[in-house]
């Protein structure tokens, strides 16, 4: 099979066995989320931080959820990478956010954090300033999720396919979960234009 044939036969395998149980649960969540008048803050580094981006604007515009990502402050964050370091920088984003327990930290990442790899140890400190404010915790990750999988409420795993394909299969099916739930009967308000 060519490159292409075994990617797409992979995304396939991937589609028919991920989670659906927890897609609905999330679900549910970012229905009571809206509900109770949170706030949704969707966290992601790279490729995973221009996901978010984009998930915002869809369950602010489609879903009438007040949602923000800290990576599309620029000047913001990369005040805070300089002044007080890369580690911390989404926790002091969400402490000046006034994080609470009504608003939901929304992870979206390839590994979900890993302290002894020194990998996506900003997403582990937010995370533990969701649970310190109780704040919901929901996620889309890869491999075996990492932090966010073991501290999050409801966090839907990407299965693994191809160890060597897990990046970009993992920010691809965040797309794909993400674009579910905004169109979800449940949670989309705003019809899309096509």
């Amino acid at each position: 099979m060519t490159h292409a044939e075994t990617y797409m036969t992979q995304v396939q395998e991937i589609a028919r066995t991920i989670d659906g149980d927890k897609i609905e649960q999330m679900v549910a969540e970012l229905a009571d989320l809206r509900g109770r008048g949170g706030r949704l803050f969707i966290l992601g580094v790279g490729g995973s931080a221009a996901n978010a981006s984009h998930a915002v604007n869809d369950f602010r515009k489609l879903c009438g959820i007040e949602a923000y990502a800290p990576t599309d402050n620029v000047s913001e964050l990369s005040a805070r990478t300089n002044d007080e370091g890369w580690e911390t920088v989404f926790a002091g984003w969400l402490e000046i956010s006034k994080l609470n327990a009504d608003d939901t930290v929304f992870v979206m990442s390839v590994g979900g954090g890993n302290a002894e790899k020194n990998v996506s140890v900003n997403l582990m400190r937010a995370l533990d300033a969701a649970k310190a404010a109780k704040a919901k915790i929901i996620g889309i990750v890869g491999r075996d999720g990492g932090y966010a999988a073991s501290v999050g409420d409801i966090v839907a795993i990407v299965p693994t396919v191809d160890p060597a394909l897990v990046t970009p299969h993992t920010e691809a099916f965040q797309a794909v979960v993400w674009h579910c739930l905004v169109s979800h009967p449940d949670l989309q308000r705003t019809a899309t234009k096509w």
